[in-house]
């Protein structure tokens, strides 16, 4: 059925997520806070290699975020499970601010200072372990069940539309006005962003019952028992882990493409604009059926993606593969979040949430790690198309272990009672 039909005709309205107060508030909030944090990650990458010229360097960066988020995991998903996950957001949100205004007062006393800029992002880490597992289970409290799939579209397609605003703010900010005052700019964000939860409107604290369901580690059992749920993430994981070529971007812009900080904010910004597109397609059009096919091949297509990009030396084919990149990786991010809340009751959202975020840490940040340490063994261009090599040969070991993962057709269809 088309995604124009109406709720009277047992369809949902495109805009169906947009009529709830408590959706649009949260989501602007999310989106200054992701404006914000890419902002601010551009031009700590530019900054880190400019003064280093090693990738070994930017790995770091991606290690110091990661780690706080696995030690502290199973705190988190309990936290955000026991207390209201508004106050939650509202206060990573200022934590958030403080750390953006000390990057600020950082670079202004002497920007070749890198050390202290590692002890900020070890506070950065701490606060998204908090943030990622407390925004995540908010949301499906925030529309009608019937409307999730289309708020997860619609939340995924502002992430993105951020993450194409953001690196590009950075990146042409760092060029004209310098890293001290793009540090200071996303702390402002950051700002904004605590103020638009705050404004959210008391929600009902999700209830726990069972001995089970009150064990910190319930939600990394409930991940391991539900195929679905565990194929799903763990696809991400090694997707994302083997084949992103995020931390590489600032050697690519420099070294390899011979441009400025513009550059890097822009191939920033290229995945996101293609999976902002892709976004805005699945909210007006929404996968209705084989949601697991659909989400394996475009996985497939990513690796692919992300070879030609590494080969690539000319700037307008890197933008196109990192744009095909993100569009790719943004079917597999709508099915996956749909799967994973759905697949969960709500008791546990915040806890699986924690789990999820561990993956998609262990993806992102800990995939830096891997991209910057590959290509300070085996060069850059090298470590980039060997790892979308093996997340093509990922999706053909996933499809073939996780045979309830590939048979999902309507994605309401895995939902679970409350």
């Amino acid at each position: 059925m088309s995604a124009f039909s109406s709720e009277r005709n047992g369809g949902v309205s495109w805009k169906a997520a947009f009529q709830h107060r408590r959706f649009r508030l949260y989501q602007g909030g999310r989106m200054l806070s992701v404006l914000g944090t890419q902002m601010q990650s551009v031009a700590i990458g530019w900054q880190i290699y400019a003064v280093t010229g090693r990738p070994l360097d930017l790995a770091w960066v991606g290690l110091a975020q990661f780690l706080p988020a696995v030690g502290l995991s199973l705190v988190t998903g309990q936290v955000a499970d026991r207390v209201d996950r508004r106050r939650i957001l509202v206060a990573c949100n200022a934590a958030m601010a403080c750390l953006g205004f000390a990057l600020y007062f950082l670079a202004r006393g002497d920007e070749t200072r890198i050390a202290p800029i590692y002890a900020v992002l070890v506070g950065i880490g701490i606060t998204r372990a908090f943030q990622g597992p407390a925004g995540q289970s908010l949301l499906p409290s925030l529309v009608p069940t019937q409307h999730f799939p289309n708020a997860v579209a619609w939340s995924s397609s502002i992430w993105q539309v951020a993450t194409v605003l953001g690196p590009m703010l950075g990146g042409f900010g760092y060029a004209a006005i310098g890293a001290s005052r793009v540090y200071a700019l996303a702390a402002c964000c950051s700002v904004g962003a605590s103020a638009l939860v705050a404004a959210i409107d008391a929600l009902p604290r999700p209830t726990t019952s069972g001995a089970a369901r009150s064990s910190v580690l319930a939600g990394a059992r409930y991940v391991a028992s539900n195929p679905i749920v565990l194929g799903a993430i763990s696809l991400d994981l090694f997707a994302v882990l083997l084949g992103g070529a995020t931390a590489l971007l600032p050697v690519y812009a420099r070294d390899i493409l011979r441009l400025g900080p513009w550059a890097l904010g822009a191939l920033r910004s290229a995945p996101a604009a293609g999976a902002a597109v892709t976004g805005v397609l699945l909210a007006l059009r929404p996968i209705d059926r084989n949601a697991g096919r659909k989400m394996l091949a475009c996985v497939a297509v990513f690796g692919v993606a992300t070879i030609v990009f590494g080969l690539s030396r000319s700037f307008a084919l890197s933008l196109l593969a990192l744009v095909v990149a993100g569009a790719s990786d943004m079917v597999s991010v709508v099915v996956r979040s749909a799967l994973v809340q759905l697949a969960t009751p709500d008791a546990m959202r915040g806890r699986v949430s924690a789990v999820n975020m561990v993956f998609i840490g262990a993806s992102n940040e800990l995939g830096e790690f891997e991209s910057g340490v590959t290509a300070q063994w085996l060069g850059t261009v090298p470590s980039v198309v060997v790892g979308g090599i093996a997340t093509i040969l990922v999706v053909a070991l996933w499809a073939t272990c996780f045979p309830a993962l590939r048979r999902v057709d309507r994605m309401n269809d895995v939902a679970v009672g409350d």
